[in-house]
């Protein structure tokens, strides 16, 4: 490669393009304006064009592919590891680990994505890259990612060499800048890469051909590459873990298209471009097809949704973690397991530790009495000493504060505070108040003054960082901080309060959750001069706060740490001695001023020995990373104090500067050098800097924590033969807490470095995390304590937690304080180790407590980004927590994703980090998220904000572009699966019930009664004829249009004279005989009852059927069809719309309209009476055919007698009250069950009004029911489901306006919902409070429940108690029991009544398998036995089994002679203590759910209403849910109601929401529009229709989520 030396680059060229690849790697410039600025840098100083140049020569590979800018992106990111995480020995142990895997094939299913969601990336991401005028920098390669050097037309692997690349390696490449051959400048102190390393790398990267985009396999999979006959690729590959298909092939002409990854059918073409492969030869048709995949067994099989979820099952059926024993009870007899204690798992072993005590604090005889005093001292006496100096962005000094300036400007704020706020009488802010700092990171000097003002002041100041927006991630809490301190000050800069947010007039506007704050300027023209008599009172520090330090909680809380003046001043003294300060010192600051080291260093300390700081904003390392060594140059400095990251970045920025010398430093302090991942910034600092002058002995990692201050510094010794202290720890040993030194594994090892010793005039000790602070031994991990003056004093304002943290007095093992003094827990884990040395292995906050094992966060985030991250993800970009999901902690890591990965690249990246984290940490991740670039919430100094992530994760406001879930993996504690008992005889049974002193239950609604004048009628038609003669002009039927205008109306006879029309058009035209079956295909309408009568009349039996949709003719006419050719109807009635309708071009596209029975239009009739109407003979024949499609997609027909048809009109009649007095709104559909009964046969058989109101014409009026109720002055109502949706969501804003309009809802004596299900209490409750203002009476709302086998068993009526509601505990309910809880408690589930049992109904409730009856408490399905039950179905195969069993059961013990027939639907009796008319106490019928719907997973019964409950409760986005079991998986589809990037989601929050609710553990999330749950006319979802639809791949979905 050329380098850069060969063209001469200028160095701020060279500086601008450093910053540029910093940009680019931080997230903060798109991968697109990088190349646009690039470019533009470069485009003087590249005259040629782009083509092999000379200077490739150098580099002893093959001229590459054509490259692409992407290509360059790809290999220059790989120079930006974020060194803090970074280590040798981790990444190969990560690239071991993963090559383990390869033979425990794993074949995991891709996430399926809607087109639109997949992120249009630019071509150059799929393309095999060319050669661009950017590759002409050095190649920076990674131990993790050998593939960048792609093999040409004739190379075959690339040597181990490139295939792995040590990390020293990869740096003096940066230097050498792309040395001739990769090895040489190998430095030979390698700490990584061995032969294990090496060879899975090789593996993992064998290239052959022009690879393309196919150059990242999987290590685990035995990747074989051949070279077809032409020269194309052929793959075969036994089918690992990561890719599900393989990638289209590649050909010279044709770059193909990015693959699709949301359908891969081979049935039927998809409207999806497909990547055209027309040009490559096939091969074989079975690897060259690339909708071919291969599973686990090596069996190909088509990508589509079911074989995906056959994967699936398969990876689910491999070995799990070993089973657990022991359980604890969740409130109840389910049993979660509990983790058992591994009895290998290692214990300490050591003996107690003993505190350890640092070297005495010596006093110096001229150390000042407080920090005021040293400041008063230096002004005085040497005002002209330098004390801070500032940078502009340029780098260049903008400002020098001298100590003179410091003492009179810091007087001067003083006096401000004290005097010129508030009047003289009542001053704003007295000695002791404390006042908010805001001051921007570029702005030290004026912090500086400020601070030192409120000091003379004896006020305390509370720095924090500058509110940005309205509402900065954790500024809200911040906010509250200031208000629990009582702040009603803020002083801040004229530059901050500029930039600040503005209200319209100008003010600064109260931010969110803040208190209201007076902002004052503190620059000193906006101040006034103090009298010459006014002096600050310097007195000597005592306990009083000096300041408060914020500190951010791992729950994202803000406290506020209190720092007494003693303990100011004892810690500058400390670090004076421990760090040998010295006066006039020049100490360089990376470190934020405000807070921790950098305050205690830049600002404090600094001043107590006069010392020179200089400041270096993060704007100005932003822009240049190097800036900070530059200045140690520049100004010898002495000491500096940096973090990991500072140093990292200098790496990357470090590009043989020949002028570096560092030989001036004596101290480098790493702030976080208790984080274990920065021992690998310190060794490669060190191995690239030593040879400009840097001496190891300077490097001085220190511990620190808001609460202890400075916990343990490294000093700096002047005898370099001392090595420092190094632990390298067995991560299996540290998750129990233990430290052992290095385990034979190798692979997974935590690297510590000491950070020194305890601060002088301290005492330490390490006790139990948890629990009672007993000293640990000394192989034990524990949280680190620290007694000193020298610490925090307290939280502010939270006396609980103070006493907690700052008051601890640690134990021994015989229970007594091992000191009169309290220590302060400092939140830092780790042991003391030989010699006194600390050691640090993560922080408190970072703890993740997974089945009683521990994980810090920082170590995860370093196995994640040791899997070749760097095409993927951004390194400083990944959020590792845990959420509480069934009883225990879970892990979710969340990382940014690079623009331009693919979707197969990143899903592949995921799947590796798994295996990852799984073999080195034996944890599983239950969900690992991928968001797109710079979408994280950011602290003010650039990090992830933690807490916000989280709290985003959780609430489903993360919006990530992929999510992979593991639960079946880490949830290890669901309880066992219920085995079923050997049923126990029905007979012990019934003598157990009555043992226990419990019903059998059953119940009966009243007798029918006497007969009345209308029934001794045994048919429908002579009712109608006696109505006709004796009240020929009361009106029975009144239709109503959108508009409330009646439309049509019949009268008893104009309904006897219309129905004789066309019994008379059925004889003459249709040539029928009696018994023949009429399909009747109306509008709901008048025309359909007197077709209805007309068959009666005719002697026919109809068939009322649901006319085909004119928009939907496609999908709504096959099922009309169906039901005419089933039911075997000789002919269709229906109107001459509909006729035409049934013939047109439209309709012969659906079905074969040739082959319709005669089709009779009513619209014309003939003028003549038949000679006479026919007369059934007998009772028992069929009078009409119920014909429906259940929900589960089955469609039946119900055969009614006319016997069975009076009777229900009559239990109806008695019931409800009906008299043809009475007027009755009906909102139904009337083609099937108590709808059509209600519509059709009520009204002719009890004489009274029924309105008619279409639900169809809803949608265009929601009000058109209502408003009819309330004109019409209606006592009894009867609507369905979706017209109570559609009231409910479509007038919830209206009810004033409906007010005003005269709606009123008093009258209603009855609303009825008429339904085949369990009712839906949340919506009857909330139609109830919604219209309880237009005077709907709450009681007057119920519901009646009907099925198949009897078209209505309960029905509220108007005499009897009201419809109660009870709660179940929905655990029981799983194992078919009944258990009553109080409404609130956990898992409890609100069921209501569905209506009283209507006269002449028995019921019972049976057990499904054995036929034997049950006691009260039991879930059983229940059993009817009434005069009205349907008499058989009908069905043309004459499948007689079936209909025996659901219309003529016996029980198989006690009364065994009664006839019931089942309805298929599971419930319970409950004898409440209400009595109903008879004096009786009332038996009520709760319905819990149809036998059909009901999913057997684990051994229990669950009904998935309740699962989608749950569900749509999880996300406002959620709009309907539906729930399946396909094989034993648990699949739930949700629609999306918002944009689709919200898609992603939902998939965490839907599987938290079902294991937390229901313990089990969902296979598949799909997430699709609104509106493709299919639900029938009654509104209820059809999940079969779902589930086939979904395997089919029909659903479109948006995504498609597998858990693992």
């Amino acid at each position: 490669m050329a380098d850069r030396d060969a063209l001469p680059l200028p160095l701020e060229v060279r500086a601008r393009l450093a910053e540029l690849e910093l940009e680019l790697s931080e997230g903060d410039i798109t991968q697109k304006g990088y190349e646009k600025k690039r470019s533009k840098l470069l485009g003087a100083y590249l005259p040629h064009p782009p083509g092999l140049e000379a200077s490739m020569a150098h580099e002893r590979r093959p001229p590459m592919a054509p490259s692409s800018a992407s290509r360059y992106h790809r290999r220059r990111s790989s120079g930006t590891r974020d060194e803090r995480y970074r280590s040798d020995v981790h990444t190969e142990a990560v690239q071991a680990a993963l090559a383990k895997h390869k033979e425990r094939k794993m074949a995991v299913p891709m996430p399926s994505k809607r087109r639109s969601l997949v992120v249009q990336t630019s071509m150059d991401a799929y393309t095999p890259p060319g050669l661009s005028p950017l590759s002409s920098l050095p190649p920076l390669t990674d131990t993790s990612s050998g593939s960048e050097e792609e093999g040409g037309q004739g190379e075959g692997t690339p040597t181990s060499s490139q295939g792995s690349v040590s990390m020293e390696h990869w740096i003096s490449r940066a230097i050498h800048q792309g040395s001739t051959t990769s090895s040489s400048s190998s430095s030979t102190q390698s700490g990584g890469s061995g032969a294990a390393g090496r060879l899975a790398d090789v593996l993992a990267q064998t290239h052959v051909g022009k690879s393309g985009p196919i150059a990242h396999l999987s290590l685990k999979r035995k990747t074989m590459l051949g070279v077809a006959e032409n020269g194309n690729l052929r793959r075969s590959c036994e089918f690992g873990s990561d890719l599900l298909w393989p990638p289209p092939l590649e050909s010279d002409e044709n770059h193909s298209a990015p693959p699709d990854v949301t359908t891969y059918t081979s049935e039927h073409p998809v409207q999806v471009e497909r990547p055209q492969v027309s040009t490559v030869p096939r091969t074989t048709p079975k690897y060259g097809n690339a909708e071919l995949m291969e599973t686990g067994d090596g069996v190909p099989v088509s990508s589509r949704v079911s074989a995906k979820i056959q994967q699936l099952v398969n990876t689910l059926k491999q070995p799990r973690r070993p089973p657990l024993r022991e359980f604890f009870v969740d409130d109840f007899e389910e049993l979660l397991e509990v983790q058992q204690p591994d009895p290998n798992q290692p214990r300490p072993e050591g003996a107690q530790m003993i505190a350890i005590r640092g070297e005495p604090l010596g006093v110096v005889t001229n150390w000042p009495p407080s920090l005021e005093a040293a400041l008063q001292r230096w002004g005085t006496i040497s005002p002209k000493a330098p004390c801070l100096t500032t940078m502009d962005t340029n780098g260049k000094p903008l400002y020098v504060l001298t100590y003179g300036k410091l003492w009179s400007r810091s007087i001067k704020v003083a006096y401000n505070i004290l005097h010129k706020l508030g009047t003289k009488q009542e001053p704003m802010v007295r000695p002791g108040d404390r006042v908010a700092l805001v001051f921007p990171n570029n702005d030290p000097a004026a912090f500086m003054v400020a601070f030192y003002g409120c000091l003379l002041a004896e006020v305390v100041p509370v720095p924090i960082e500058v509110p940005l927006t309205r509402k900065d991630a954790g500024s809200q809490q911040i906010g509250f901080l200031l208000g629990s301190c009582g702040v009603t000050v803020a002083l801040t800069s004229d530059a901050c309060h500029k930039g600040l947010p503005k209200g319209p007039t100008g003010e600064i506007p109260q931010f969110k959750g803040w208190p209201k704050l007076l902002w004052f300027v503190t620059e000193s023209k906006h101040l006034s001069k103090p009298p010459r008599d006014w002096f600050p009172h310097i007195k000597d520090a005592n306990n009083d706060t000096a300041y408060i330090e914020y500190k951010t909680c791992k729950d994202g809380s803000v406290l506020g740490v209190t720092v007494t003046r003693i303990a100011l001043l004892t810690h500058c003294q400390a670090l004076t001695q421990s760090c040998g300060y010295t006066e006039a010192e020049i100490i360089v600051n990376v470190l934020d001023f405000k807070k921790d080291v950098g305050l205690w260093h830049g600002i404090l300390t600094s001043v107590m020995n006069m010392m020179h700081v200089i400041s270096i904003p993060y704007s100005l390392m932003k822009v240049n990373p190097l800036s900070w060594i530059q200045k140690v140059c520049q100004y010898k400095g002495k000491v500096a104090c940096v973090k990991s990251r500072d140093m990292h970045w200098a790496l990357v920025a470090h590009r043989d500067q020949r002028d570096i010398n560092l030989s001036s430093l004596r101290m480098l302090v790493v702030a976080d050098g208790s984080n274990p991942w920065s021992i690998s910034s310190c060794d490669a600092f060190l191995n690239v800097f030593q040879s400009k002058g840097l001496r190891p002995e300077v490097i001085c990692p220190c511990a620190s924590s808001a609460e202890a201050l400075t916990v343990a510094i490294r000093r700096p010794t002047d005898d370099s033969n001392q090595p420092p202290g190094r632990g390298v720890l067995s991560m299996q040993g540290l998750s129990y807490g233990v430290i052992r030194v290095d385990s034979e594994e190798r692979l997974s090892v935590l690297t510590v470095q000491d950070v020194g010793t305890v601060m002088p005039g301290a005492l330490m000790c390490v006790v139990k995390p948890e629990g009672v602070p007993q000293l640990c031994r000394t192989d034990e991990i524990g949280e680190l304590c620290v007694c000193s003056i020298a610490t925090g004093m307290s939280y502010y304002g939270l006396s609980g937690m103070t006493k907690n943290t700052f008051e601890v007095f640690p134990m021994s093992s015989s229970g007594a304080p091992i000191s009169e003094y309290p220590f302060t827990r400092t939140g830092l884990l780790g042991f003391i180790g030989p010699g006194g040395l600390v050691f640090v292995s993560g922080k408190m906050d970072g703890l993740m407590v997974v089945s009683g094992r521990r994980h810090n966060a920082d170590d995860i985030v370093a196995t994640a980004l040791a899997v070749e991250p760097m095409k993927f993800v951004y390194r400083g970009r990944i959020a590792v927590f845990s959420v509480t999901v069934l009883h225990d902690e879970r892990i979710v890591v969340v990382a940014e994703q690079r623009p331009d990965s693919t979707e197969e690249d990143s899903f592949q990246w995921m799947s590796r980090v798994l295996q990852a984290i799984d073999s080195i940490h034996n944890v599983g991740v239950f969900c690992l998220a991928l968001v797109p670039a710079n979408t994280l919430p950011k602290t003010p100094l650039g990090g992830i904000h933690l807490s916000e992530t989280k709290q985003l994760f959780l609430e489903g406001s993360l919006h990530p572009c992929n999510v992979l879930m593991c639960p079946h993996t880490c949830v290890t504690n669901l309880p066992k699966p219920r085995q079923k008992q050997p049923e126990i005889g029905p007979a012990s049974v019934m003598v157990g019930n009555l043992v226990s002193g419990k019903r059998i239950a059953q119940a009966s609604g009243r007798d029918l009664g006497q007969i009345e004048d209308n029934d001794q009628f045994l048919f429908l038609s002579e009712v109608l004829q006696w109505r006709a003669q004796t009240t020929p002009d009361h009106v029975l039927f009144t239709l109503l249009s959108s508009r409330g205008t009646v439309l049509s109306s019949l009268t008893c006879l104009q309904l006897h004279k219309r129905a004789e029309k066309i019994a008379t058009m059925l004889m003459e035209r249709g040539h029928l005989q009696d018994g023949d079956h009429v399909a009747l295909v109306y509008p709901p309408g008048i025309d359909l009852i007197a077709a209805f009568y007309g068959c009666l009349y005719a002697g026919c039996v109809p068939i009322t059927v649901r006319p085909p949709h004119p928009q939907n003719i496609a999908t709504t006419l096959p099922t009309v069809k169906m039901i005419v050719e089933v039911s075997r109807s000789a002919c269709v009635m229906t109107s001459q719309i509909i006729s035409k309708l049934l013939k047109s071009k439209e309709a012969s596209a659906a079905v074969d309209v040739r082959s319709w029975p005669p089709v009779l239009d009513t619209d014309d009739l003939p003028k003549k009476k038949p000679p006479q109407l026919y007369k059934p003979s007998n009772p028992d024949t069929l009078a009409y055919l119920d014909f429906s499609v259940s929900t589960t997609g089955m469609l039946a027909g119900v055969k009614m007698s006319h016997t069975a048809t009076s009777a229900f009109c009559r239990s109806i009649k008695l019931q409800c009250e009906l008299y043809p007095s009475r007027e009755v709104a009906i909102c139904l559909d009337p083609y099937c069950g108590l709808g059509f009964v209600l519509w059709c046969l009520c009204s002719v058989y009890s004489g009274h009004q029924s309105i008619l109101i279409p639900p169809s014409e809803l949608e265009v009026n929601p009000a058109l029911w209502l408003l009819a109720v309330s004109q019409f002055r209606v006592r009894d109502t009867f609507c369905s489901y979706s017209v109570m949706e559609l009231c409910t969501k479509g007038l919830g804003l209206q009810t004033e306006s409906l007010k005003s309009r005269g709606l009123d809802l008093s009258r209603v004596r009855t609303c009825v919902v008429v339904a085949e299900e369990r009712p839906r209490i949340a919506l009857t409750q909330s139609f109830s409070k919604l219209f309880k203002d237009l005077g709907l009476h709450p009681r007057a709302v119920s519901t009646s429940f009907g099925c198949r086998v009897n078209l209505a068993i309960c029905l509220q009526g108007t005499s009897g108690p009201d419809p109660t509601t009870v709660y179940v505990d929905m655990r029981a309910l799983r194992h078919d029991r009944v258990r009553l809880v109080e409404r609130g408690s956990p898992h409890s589930l609100p069921l209501m009544e569905s209506g009283k049992i209507l006269p002449g109904v028995r019921i019972i409730i049976a057990n499904p398998e054995t036929k034997g009856p049950l006691g009260d408490s039991h879930l059983g399905e229940i059993w009817v036995h009434c005069s009205h039950n349907g008499s058989g179905y009908f069905t043309v195969y004459g499948d007689e089994a079936l209909q025996s069993d659901h219309f003529n059961s016996h029980l198989s013990f006690g009364d065994t002679q009664t006839v019931w027939a089942r309805t298929g639907y599971l419930g319970f009796l409950r004898r409440t203590e209400l009595t109903d008319a008879s004096g009786e106490r009332h038996d009520a019928l709760y319905v819990v759910g149809a036998l059909d719907e009901a999913m057997e997973l684990r051994g229990m019964r669950y009904h998935p209403i309740d699962i989608e409950t749950s569900v749509i409760r999880t996300h406002k986005s959620i709009m309907e849910c539906a729930v399946f079991p396909w094989t034993n998986l648990l699949v739930v589809v949700v629609e999306l109601e918002g944009s689709e990037q919200e898609a992603l989601d939902l998939v965490p929050l839907v599987t938290n929401a079902v294991l937390e609710e229901h313990y089990l553990i969902v296979g598949v999330v799909v997430v699709v529009d609104i509106g493709v749950i299919p639900i029938n006319s009654r509104g209820e979802k059809q999940r079969m229709h779902l589930r086939d639809g979904f395997l089919a791949d029909q659903l479109d979905p948006i995504y498609v989520a597998y858990n693992m």
